[in-house]
């Protein structure tokens, strides 16, 4: 048990500064608080996702695999 807590935990720090990186490589929208209460309308009629729609997906994905590390982690920390 103690290697499977060093492997996930190295995979929980290269997640985390994955997740780091991909937050920093993304554009502000910079809408303020009307952006976030009233939204813009966004149209995925556009056909191919572009490079931002992109780093949104890949944002959410590493951000679920660090949660699942983190409670991976902290399960087996105990045993």
């Amino acid at each position: 048990m103690h290697v499977l807590n060093i492997v996930l935990s190295v995979l929980q720090v290269a997640a985390a500064i994955g997740l780091i990186f991909v937050v920093a490589i993304q554009q502000t929208k910079s809408e303020g608080l009307g952006g976030t209460i009233g939204g813009k309308v966004t149209s995925t009629f556009k056909g191919k996702p572009g490079f931002e729609d992109r780093l949104n997906d890949l944002t959410k994905y590493i951000a679920i695999g660090f949660f699942a590390l983190s409670i991976l982690v902290a399960v087996t920390m105990n045993r």
